[in-house]
């Protein structure tokens, strides 16, 4: 009777699983928006509003501009009564749409579950600086000559790799 009590069933080696996962996403989310946070800190604290650093000659700078619209900023330029809220608004619904995507698919694979983590912790650190200054401040601005990419962030970087990482993920259980 004591074998039986130490020896793992295949409902226990099922719930360390899942409480593995549970926690990996945990850790992903919550590194995603410490990190983003600490660098937005850092870009407000070193370097002035519309200026930048160059990093790689030709290719990266840090640049610091503020985003009041959306991704890639879309809308960026429109102003409009009640923008911050109606930003704040649909930034929170597409947050409760994912998170109930996520909880009803219930994604086996590795690359789903680290691609929902990165998209939610994303989503979470814009949706901070969001609601706590009613902008988002962007800084990694990647060029190649005179034609610059949209500045993003690290919150935007990890919504982008968590979006490929789904998609990895649907191509490879098909």
């Amino acid at each position: 009777m004591v074998s039986n009590i130490l020896k793992p069933t295949r409902w226990s080696v099922f719930s360390q699983l899942f409480q593995h996962f549970k926690l990996m996403s945990f850790i992903i989310v919550a590194s995603t928006i410490l990190l983003d946070y600490a660098t937005k800190l850092f870009v407000h604290q070193l370097i002035p509003l519309h200026t930048s650093v160059n990093l790689i000659p030709g290719f990266l700078n840090i640049t610091h501009v503020r985003n009041t619209g959306a991704a890639f900023g879309i809308l960026n330029a429109v102003d409009f009564p009640f923008k911050t809220s109606i930003m704040i608004g649909v930034a929170l619904l597409a947050l409760v749409v994912l998170t109930l995507y996520a909880y009803n698919t219930k994604p086996q694979g590795t690359f789903a579950r680290i691609g929902f983590a990165l998209i939610v912790g994303g989503a979470i650190g814009n949706l901070i600086d969001r609601a706590s200054t009613g902008y988002v401040t962007d800084f990694i601005d990647v060029f190649w000559g005179t034609y610059h990419f949209w500045a993003f962030n690290i919150a935007d970087a990890t919504i982008t790799i968590g979006a490929v990482l789904l998609l990895l993920d649907t191509v490879e259980s098909e």
